[in-house]
Parts: structure tokens; sequence; C-alpha cells
């Protein structure tokens, strides 16, 4: 099988190594001529994933044409907000790909559409959707250390096609028909993890901790479902298994955003100096439209986006949770 890794960030170029080490050919992605250049000649992504060595077996390219080039499946991972482009860009290529599989974790924005609705609407209906989410943290995944995860597709046997298509000794793949689910649940965790980092970074300790990813859950949960998820899927890999580890590590980028955010740094600053992307600040924005529209209660979701957008300080907000009306669990 060839396949096509579009986007050469942490996670992209840990698993277009996977994919070689499992003896596909595989071609990475990374659309700045320069970084593509240096990690060509390197064989290392000093920028995403440092300390780790590209097989000689990956061909590195800035040129899409080049990528796509009988590609049988398309592997997406780039930032959501930048997702749409990059398909309308691939879509202006002749394709093979049977599959596409999107390792992507956010909302888009503007539109508040899920990745495999982008993809429905920018590439041709004929090849499969699947996205692959869970607990894996970029830099682990590349130790080989153990992880699993979930691959969902709208047909059972094309999930369990990309879940061959994955599986390896150390990182275990489940297959699930849940596309909507391991979407949301995938890109709203994010919002929790935000949340987590600011306990950290107020030193709150443990007990709020526990509870916020409990109540977390249980509010990404109601969206989820109400827009077509599956409520067992929150409880799964997707949902309450990466939800535990990005609120829990401090690989994760989503929690260092709220730790440094408590400490007094402004957003801006924050995302000036990061290197990465965290999907959560744009999903906040997405997701609590998204509630207000459906009239659902996200008061976690609320508050983090009275932090990020409106200048709240972290302390308040969390003091104004605590002091709610109180209420029956549910």
């Amino acid at each position: 099988m060839n396949i096509a890794c579009l986007g050469a960030g942490n996670w992209g170029t840990t698993l277009t190594i996977l994919l070689a080490q499992k003896r596909f050919s595989v071609r990475l992605w990374e659309y700045r001529k320069d970084l593509a250049e240096e990690l060509a000649k390197q064989r290392e992504n000093r920028l995403y994933l440092p300390g780790v060595r590209l097989p000689d077996s990956i061909m590195v390219t800035h040129r899409l044409d080049e990528a796509l080039q009988d590609a049988d499946m398309l592997l997406l991972v780039v930032p959501c907000q930048v997702a749409r482009s990059v398909c309308r860009q691939v879509a202006a290529h002749p394709l093979r790909a049977r599959f596409l599989v999107s390792a992507v974790k956010g909302i888009e924005l503007k539109s508040l559409k899920r990745v495999s609705q982008i993809v429905a609407e920018e590439l041709p209906a004929e090849i499969s959707y699947g996205v692959l989410s869970g607990p894996s943290l970029a830099n682990e995944v590349a130790q080989k250390l153990p992880a699993s995860v979930v691959i969902a597709s709208q047909h059972l046997e094309n999930a369990r096609e990309m879940q061959e298509t994955f599986s390896t000794a150390f990182f275990r793949v489940y297959a699930s028909e849940d596309v909507v689910g391991v979407e949301l649940a995938g890109a709203l965790k994010n919002i929790i993890a935000l949340a987590a980092g600011i306990c950290d970074g107020l030193e709150l300790g443990m007990n709020i901790k526990g509870a916020l990813i409990t109540r977390g859950l249980v509010e990404i949960s109601k969206l989820g479902e109400t827009l077509g998820g599956k409520r067992v899927t929150f409880a799964g890999l997707s949902g309450m298994g990466d939800l535990i580890t990005t609120c829990t590590s401090p690989l994760s980028r989503n929690h260092r955003v709220g730790e440094v955010l408590a400490k007094g740094w402004k957003l801006d600053e924050i995302l000036r100096e990061m290197v990465m992307t965290a999907e959560g600040v744009p999903t906040a924005q997405a997701a609590l439209e998204l509630a207000q529209r459906h009239g659902i209660a996200m008061p976690i979701t609320k508050a983090i986006c009275q932090v990020l957008f409106e200048g709240k300080v972290p302390r308040q907000a969390v003091e104004e949770l605590m002091l709610r009306k109180l209420k029956v669990e549910d």
C-alpha cells in the first residue's frame, strides 16, 4: 500500500514512522519547502519530534502532487482550521486513494463542522473516510511505548481494514462505526484539558482535577450525543481515555496552555511562543456556539472561553464555577 501523510507535525511524523516500520511505502508532505528539505536531509524532525530518526524509506516532499502520486490511502494530520484548505488543494490533483484517515482533533470555527463533513464537501465521495483518535501522545508512541486508540468509519468493514493498517505490537487499534462520536470526543476533550492546566497552574490539588475531569466528561458527552454521537463512545478510548491522558500529562499542549494562563500569561503571548497548535482554543469557541444553538449548558466550556477571550482571571472563573446554583448530579 502507498500512503501519503499530509502534515509533518509531531503526530504526523510519528504515524509516518509507524507505517514505514510496517513496510508500507510512505510519503510525508511538509508544505514549507525549507523544513521539508531539512527533514529529508537530516532524517530528524528537530522542530516537532527531536531525537527520533526518520527511516530512510520515507520520502519527504513539499510538493503535494509528489506526495499524492499513486497513493492508496491519505493520512490527514494538519491543524483543524487549515484542513479545508488542504483538502481543496488535494482535490485539485488526480487521486486514486480508496481511504482518507483523519488524525485531526478539532471543529472548524467558521462553519462549526467536523473534519468528516469538511472532507465530504471537498473531496470525491468514493474516498472512504476514517478517523483515528484516542490517548496517544506522539512522543510516547514514537518511543514505542504501548498505546490503544480507536478508528471509526461509517462502514465497519472499512474501519477494520484501516484498523489492520495501523495496528502494531505497541499500537493497538479498536474499530468503531461512530464517526461523529469519535470526532467530537477527540475535539472536545481539549477544552477540558485547558481547564485542567489552569487547575494545575493555580495549584488547586487533585480533588478538583478529578471532579473537573468527571464533570467535563458529562459536559462534552451531552453535546456529543445531541450532535449524533453515541454516549458509549465518550466512555471509551476517544472520550474518557483521551480526556484522562490530555488532562494529566505534561506533554499535552492544551494542558500547557491552561497552566501558563493560570500564571498570568496572555493568550496571544502563549500562542506566539508555541511551536505546535493547541486545538482546544478554537474548539472552545466552536463548542460554546454549538451548545448555545442547541440549548445545552456547558459551564466549564463557557468559563474557559471567558478566560481565553474575555480576559477573565482564571481564579475568578474557578470560584464562579464552584458557586453555581446547587443541583442534582446528572
